[in-house]
């Protein structure tokens, strides 16, 4: 005779309906992150806010502050000006660009979270 027990789950519809809106409000902004590129475009006004090099930095300001001068070397991008291997040149595909790095770079991030959360959460059990 075999004794059976059932499990009960209990998931909170609440919690669900928040992690989606996480996920959706994220899919926005990486849909919308090729408007840095593109609106600088259209409207004549050379790079993106904040995007500048040190050649930029200097253009603009007439000089390269000490520090930045001093840190430039440290990080170097993995895909450097948000391109990916073999990418051609144009708005549409460098905006295509932005879009890939943006999940690739989602995807690495939710993925160490959660490989972290696990890792915390088995700490916590053992303790």
């Amino acid at each position: 005779m075999s004794l059976r027990t059932r499990t009960t789950v209990s998931v909170n519809i609440d919690d669900m309906t928040t992690i989606k809106k996480l996920w959706i409000g994220i899919g926005i902004l990486v849909l919308l992150s090729p408007l840095g590129l593109i609106m600088p475009a259209l409207l004549g006004a050379g790079s993106a806010w904040g995007e500048w090099g040190l050649a930029e930095i200097k253009k603009l300001i007439g000089y390269i502050p000490e520090g930045m001068q001093k840190l430039a070397g440290l990080w170097k991008s993995p895909m450097h000006a948000y391109t990916v291997p073999g990418q051609k040149p144009g708005l549409a595909h460098e905006s295509l660009g932005y879009i890939l790095t943006a999940v690739i770079g989602i995807a690495i991030t939710a993925g160490l979270a959660y490989v972290i959360a696990r890792l915390l959460g088995r700490r916590k059990k053992g303790d």
